[in-house]
């Protein structure tokens, strides 16, 4: 079974995925290996390449973020085909895990654009993590060494938290008043209890 897991920038997702994986259910870091197969996937590689120039990456192979964030500032277009690049390939590689993940009950994808690229429709259940705006801006701010002002510009990229909450089957409330771990607990033995339905379907 897959269970895909998304939420705002400053949310707290990699923090509920630990406890996740505490319990034993593989977690697949959606954002972080895309930034792996950007710069290792042959076929992703020539497909930046053309796109962005050459400049996309540095003499040893690795990848230039900043002159990619550049090329793609403001220009919607190239974000796009960027996008229809890289997640297609993401989603190829995530397959090729979670069907490599033999034993596990279910596994856990995240992704902080799940709903926005499309791939929620490949999983079997969603989880939204929540936490309020100023307690999201104030994590970013210090996580990044940011100011509130970038980090509500990029907040605005990203769908409305009631969208997100309103397409998903659980949400975990990540804002201090909420017992995380509880809250997992409760989803965790929501999803091993579904997860001998799709074992047998």
């Amino acid at each position: 079974m897959k269970v895909g897991i998304t939420g705002g920038i400053g949310s707290g997702k990699t923090t509920v995925c630990k406890i996740f994986e505490a319990l034993g259910i593989p977690v697949y870091y959606a954002d972080t290996r895309a930034k792996w197969l950007m710069a290792h996937d042959p076929v992703l590689v020539a497909g930046i390449k053309q796109l962005i120039g050459t400049k996309a990456y540095f003499g040893d192979g690795g990848l230039n973020r900043a002159f990619i964030a550049e090329a793609i500032f403001g220009n919607n277009e190239k974000l796009q085909k960027l996008n229809h690049l890289v997640h297609p390939a993401v989603a190829e590689d995530s397959e090729r895990w979670h069907n490599a993940q033999k034993g596990a009950p279910y596994t856990l994808k995240e992704a902080a654009l799940f709903f926005e690229s499309g791939n929620d429709k490949a999983m079997d259940k969603m989880i939204t993590v929540f936490a309020p705006e100023a307690l999201r801006i104030q994590r970013v701010v210090e996580r990044d060494q940011s100011n509130p002002e970038s980090v509500r510009a990029r907040m605005d990229k990203q769908m409305p938290e009631e969208e997100k909450i309103r397409r998903s089957d659980y949400v975990i409330h990540n804002d201090g008043q909420h017992s995380l771990i509880h809250q997992v607990m409760d989803i965790h033995r929501e999803l091993l209890r579904l997860s001998q339905h799709y074992a047998t379907r």
